[in-house]
């Protein structure tokens, strides 16, 4: 008998929320309460659990009916945030919920409307923060992604990664997002040095969900490269690369951890152009590259406001056929080996309602050695050729560390910040140079008659030891005047062991105008006062080469080709620190506007002018005169000065354009003019008429420079990224080749020729880097907090796929990237190596071409 069959019922589809909340400045807020509520009947019944956001500032709510529903997100220290209406379809909807900080007074609490948003020192207003997607434009290799990092920034920025400088980028993987200074704040928290260092601020994210990680590999060969047009024929050039990623939680919302590791062997080719009296020699030298490094990060969240976090950095290098190039023969090859370990911990959150603090120590040993292919004295023809050994051995040891404590303090219309920043080290050296001696010809007709100018040689113990200490102190006060406008004024007082000067404050100050109800129009304007550390190395010299440790021969018109008797009590250069000497300064203002053109296109203009004072330039005391020393014992005397002096105006103008929903296009594009003069060349560089500053002002940088990226998803898991440079010529300086004053240093310029008063030719490139990504497997689901299941953000620090890897593939479990990356893909000839010497073959023309094309073609493995 047969019986009727029942049609099954469908189960009705669920809605997903997937919630990230973060700060101000786009850093996500673990252990956030975020609550839901629906607005209509037909949504669940009843109330639904809050969620506390993970490390990686997620709450997920899963098994939703869909409906309309109200998302409220409240920490501790930041303004509670409803958004009401949210309506949730079948599927999975994403927010983004911007926590700012609570400022309140005992009877009046201030909003953070889009005016007062506006005023935010750490606000999108003169700076331009890339997302993941953008990231994932650059180029892969860290060093050159640095490198176009610092092109697309503003001149003299320097890296910063979670607050720390020094040490290399981390892998793209752990990168969440960098932001690019546009305009110097004159925040007294800032160092500042003589560019009033603007940070590259780099942020880093923790693991998150289940177990993840990724496998990549990349290939390069000369096949698919350029050959530099300075060479008959192409030199050998490849990569082969790998790595791998792991990343997860240990316990749900509390700990968590990544690991990176990348194994890569490299080389590329040394473009040799010289002029011998025999012929001109052109060629190509294979310099291989060995390079290890290891990322690895734990998380732990000590309570609902506290975050803690470690991280280890580990990145070793060898080099070989290193030093041949140019006008440098292959007998000047060295190899040399370094290795750079750098241990991090910081803590920050908030402490009660109305204090904040952030805590760092940064721990660095590293060590490097060097040593020669041939041992053998030199013979260097000026700009024409030079051959010998490279005369390396030996290398430094240094344990450095940094340490500080920033604490922020919110009542009524005043934010005020305090802290301490102390750096230090230890430091060994016994890297030994030109201990066989060089002899510097004039020109190629002096070395066909063998009639060396110079001949110049070190002699004595390189072995040194030395200790270094530097401290700032600072306090700000963030002021609102006015709901649309805020003034900051501020103090830092430095002060630095390696020298006597210990009277170094720097007060700074800056008032923003936000006049717009709206937020979309912002002005800025400061005016500040900066120091400048005394570098390293300039003061290991002095105390290196001061004449008794180390001596350095400099003999006039030495026999050829034996110099004859070589002892220390021949006269010596020696090197030393002025008495009185003062930390470099400089005294900056500037002027600015923000625009919000549309919600998303911004645009920003801004204005710099910059003096310098007490610059570092040498001045010899013991300069021949109507050749004769006034001190025979020795031969030049280079006394560190501080009475040198700069002064630079740059205008900048940038534009950034955001279009998420319309195939994640983006646009960051940026130029700058600038003015720079400056009357050193250097710590230890001598003014080449005697000793006369004014005529030793000189361009010191390119008038213009342009830098941009774009990035787009023309088609479904197609991203196409594109990056930019560009940048006017670059100063350098005609020497007369010949050594007129009889002191040694081959600095003479032509009668009538200033410093740096040729330029090279101007400079552009373009890289490309395309990308398919294909995803399966079942859709990336994990246990996470209560309420429902934690989704991993593929391509963030959990170590997945970069972002803007195609539509439907950033859910799936398992993900394929397939990409090609291309530097300077229309192989555009940039020269570089001009030659400023009177003598010289080469006189006023290239030697060489900066990053001829290369591609790069790679695989990575999400899983």
């Amino acid at each position: 008998m047969s019986a009727p069959a029942w049609a099954q019922v469908p189960a009705p589809e669920r809605a997903k929320l997937v919630v990230t909340v973060v700060d101000q400045t786009g850093g996500l807020i673990p252990g956030a309460t975020v609550s839901i509520g629906g607005q209509g009947p037909a949504v669940t019944p009843g109330s639904i659990a809050p969620v506390a956001t993970s490390t990686a500032g997620l709450a997920v709510f899963d098994s939703l009916f869909p409906g309309r529903y109200t998302i409220q997100a409240a920490f501790p220290g930041f303004e509670t945030v409803v958004v009401p209406d949210v309506r949730l379809r079948a599927g999975e909807t994403r927010r983004t919920i911007m926590l700012p900080i609570k400022k309140m007074t005992e009877d009046v609490a201030v909003g953070r409307d889009r005016q007062s948003a506006a005023l935010d020192p750490r606000g999108n207003a003169f700076s331009t923060v890339l997302t993941r997607e953008q990231i994932a434009a650059l180029p892969d290799d860290p060093d050159e992604m640095e490198a176009a990092l610092k092109a697309m920034a503003p001149p003299g920025s320097v890296l910063r990664v979670d607050g720390f400088t020094g040490g290399k980028l981390p892998p793209k993987s752990q990168i969440r997002s960098i932001r690019l200074p546009r305009m110097d704040q004159f925040a007294a928290q800032n160092h500042g040095g003589l560019t009033a260092m603007m940070h590259i601020d780099i942020t880093t994210g923790p693991g998150s969900g289940p177990l993840r990680g990724s496998i990549d590999a990349a290939f390069r060969d000369e096949v698919l490269n350029a050959r530099n047009p300075f060479t008959p024929t192409k030199g050998e050039e490849g990569l082969t690369q790998g790595g791998l990623t792991l990343s997860g939680s240990i316990v749900p919302n509390a700990s968590s951890f990544s690991v990176n590791l990348q194994q890569a062997r490299l080389f590329d080719s040394g473009n040799v152009l010289a002029a011998t009296p025999d012929t001109m020699v052109a060629h190509a030298i294979r310099r291989p590259t060995d390079r290890f490094s290891l990322n690895a990060r734990f998380d732990q969240a000590l309570n609902a406001a506290h975050l803690l976090r470690f991280s280890y950095q580990r990145t070793a290098v060898e080099l070989r056929n290193q030093g041949v190039g140019s006008y440098d023969l292959h007998e000047r090859a060295f190899a040399s080996r370094s290795a750079d370990n750098i241990f991090r911990v910081s803590e920050n959150g908030a402490v009660g309602r109305r204090f904040f603090s952030e805590s760092r120590l940064q721990i660095r040993w590293a060590g490097s050695d060097a040593v020669s292919a041939v041992e053998a004295p030199t013979v260097r023809v000026i700009d024409a050729f030079t051959s010998g050994g490279a005369q390396r051995r030996g290398g430094t040891r240094a344990v450095e560390f940094e340490a500080a404590t920033d604490l922020d303090y919110v009542r009524g219309t005043h934010a005020v910040r305090t802290g301490v920043l102390i750096e230090g080290g230890r430091y060994r050296s016994d890297e030994f140079s030109n201990y066989f001696g060089t002899f510097t010809f004039a020109s190629l007709a002096d070395f066909e008659a063998g009639r060396p100018s110079n001949f110049s040689r070190r002699l004595g113990d390189p072995n040194v030891r030395y200790s270094n200490l530097q401290m700032g102190l600072y306090a700000q006060d963030d002021y609102r005047l006015r709901k649309s406008l805020m003034l900051s004024y501020g103090l830092r007082y430095e002060a630095q062991t390696l020298i006597s000067d210990q009277n170094n404050f720097s007060p700074r100050i800056s008032l923003t105008w936000s006049p717009l109800k709206s937020g979309r129009t912002t002005f800025r304007g400061g005016m500040g006062y900066f120091s400048d550390w005394l570098g390293l190395g300039t003061y290991e010299q002095t105390i290196k080469v001061d004449g008794f440790r180390q001596q350095e021969l400099n003999i006039l018109n030495p026999s050829w080709p034996d110099p004859g008797a070589i002892g220390a009590s021949l006269p010596s250069n020696r090197y030393g620190l002025g008495h009185q000497l003062l930390l470099p300064a400089s005294l900056g203002a500037n002027a600015g506007i923000d625009q919000s053109i549309t919600p998303t296109f911004r645009l920003s203009g801004t204005y710099t002018y910059r003096q310098g004072s007490g610059l570092l330039r040498g001045r010899n005391l013991n300069a021949p005169v109507n050749g004769v020393r006034p001190d025979p014992q020795f031969s030049n005397v280079i006394e560190v000065t501080g009475d040198a002096a700069s002064r630079t105006q740059t205008l900048g103008v940038n534009a950034s354009l955001m279009l998420l929903q319309r195939r994640q296009t983006m646009l960051a594009v940026n130029y700058t003019f600038s003015s720079s003069e400056s009357n050193t060349s250097g710590a230890f560089g001598l003014p080449a008429n005697g000793d006369n500053l004014a005529g030793e002002w000189g361009v010191q940088a390119p008038r213009h420079r342009a830098g941009g990226l774009f990035n787009t998803s023309p088609i479904r898991n197609l991203t196409v990224g594109v990056n930019f440079r560009a940048q006017s010529g670059v100063p350098y300086t005609v020497t007369a080749g010949a050594d007129v004053n009889g002191d040694g240093v081959f600095n003479d310029r032509p009668a009538g020729v200033g410093r740096n008063s040729v330029l090279t030719a101007t400079q552009w490139d373009l890289g490309l880097r395309v990308a398919y990504t294909i995803g399966f497997g079942p859709r990336a689901q994990a246990g996470g907090p209560a309420g429902g299941p934690m989704v991993v953000r593929i391509g963030g620090p959990g170590g997945g796929m970069p972002g803007a890897m195609g539509g439907g593939t950033t859910d799936r479990r398992f993900r394929l990237e397939l990409y090609a990356s291309a530097q300077n893909v229309t192989n555009h000839d940039n020269y570089i190596g001009y030659s400023g010497v009177v003598t010289s073959p080469f006189y006023l023309l290239p030697t060489n071409v900066l990053n001829p094309r290369k591609l790069e073609v790679g695989m990575r493995f999400g899983f």
